[in-house]
This record gives structure tokens, C-alpha cells and sequence, in this order.
């Protein structure tokens, strides 16, 4: 199993990667559009669509990764507290979350693949026609993607929990810091 879950942990970061080299298009994309509108009065024409997409495409493309380095924005509060004093409560309502969390992420693959199926099969597009279009079936196979691997990864941490240990540092000596 651990090779599975490393496995899942370097397609999310392969994701992540692929996420940020999005970033570096849109910041060019916008950087392009920007010169050209003032310099030149030549815009880019469609940048707003492409920003539409790529924002959407950075946040489900690095979500994976978010979710396997424990960053996603949650409160954590309750968990630390309780950890501390009763730390087999906090493990078991952390296992519970993160349950809960994978189930979600099911139901939103499971909702999200006839969407993708029906923007496949029809070549919708979105865009303004004959200014600027680009087809659908891309941002919809990222969320699907993304979806189904957050569901496995966070199917992993309920199943094969890491154990986190904290580091003390050794007492200091008050007359020799």
C-alpha cells in the first residue's frame, strides 16, 4: 500500500507542477495583454476567457497536492487542543473528517463525469464565437481528475494514517543561549 500512496503522492505533485506552470501562462498572457492594450492598442483578444479557464484549472490542478501536505484551509484549532490532551479523540475525529472529506470528493467526481462526457461527445465551447472559443471538455476532465484524486487521497490518510511526531527542542541553558 505505501507504494500506492506514493504513487498518488507524486501524480499530486506532478499536478501541482503542471498547476503552477498554468500560474506562469496567465501571468504572461495578462503581462501580454497589458503591454499590447497601452503600447500598441492591440489587446489580446480573449484574455479574459483564458483567465476564466486557467483559474479554475490552477485550483483543481493544485488542490491534490494541498490536500496530500496537509495545507488545506481548515481550522485546525479544535484538533490541536484536543490532540494534546486527548490525542486518540482528535486521531479518530481527524480519520472522521478526512472520511467525510473523501466521500464529498466522490460525489463531486460521480456528478462531475457526465458533464465531461456530454462536453466530449457535443464540443461545446465557451467563448464568444468567431472572437474567441475554447472547448469545455479540457476544464471539465481537470475537475474530474482532481476530484477523484483528492477522494484517493484522502481515502489513503483514513486508511493508512501517518504519524505525526513532534519535535522538542533540548532545554536551554539561561547563561549560554
Amino acid at each position: 500500500m505505501a507504494i500506492i500512496r506514493q504513487l498518488f503522492d507524486r501524480i499530486a505533485m506532478l499536478s501541482n507542477a503542471l498547476g503552477t506552470l498554468v500560474v506562469l501562462g496567465l501571468v504572461m498572457v495578462v503581462n501580454y495583454d497589458v503591454i499590447m492594450r497601452n503600447f500598441y492598442d492591440a489587446p489580446f483578444i480573449g484574455a479574459v476567457e483564458v483567465v476564466q479557464f486557467s483559474l479554475v484549472l490552477i485550483v483543481f490542478l493544485q488542490l491534490p497536492d494541498v490536500i496530500r501536505v496537509d495545507r488545506l484551509t481548515r481550522s485546525d484549532g479544535f484538533l490541536l487542543v484536543t490532540g494534546k490532551r486527548w490525542p486518540r479523540f482528535s486521531n479518530t475525529l481527524r480519520r472522521c473528517i478526512d472520511t467525510l472529506s473523501a466521500l464529498f470528493m466522490a460525489m463531486a467526481a460521480y456528478a462531475t463525469l457526465p458533464a465531461f462526457i456530454e462536453m466530449w461527445e457535443s464540443k461545446d465551447y465557451f467563448g464568444v464565437p468567431g472572437v474567441f472559443t475554447a472547448p469545455w471538455w479540457p476544464l471539465k476532465l481537470v475537475i474530474l481528475f482532481s476530484t477523484i484524486l483528492c477522494a484517493l487521497i484522502f481515502a489513503g490518510k483514513v486508511l493508512y494514517p501517518t504519524v505525526k511526531t513532534t519535535v522538542t527542542s533540548p532545554p536551554r541553558n539561561i547563561e549560554n543561549p
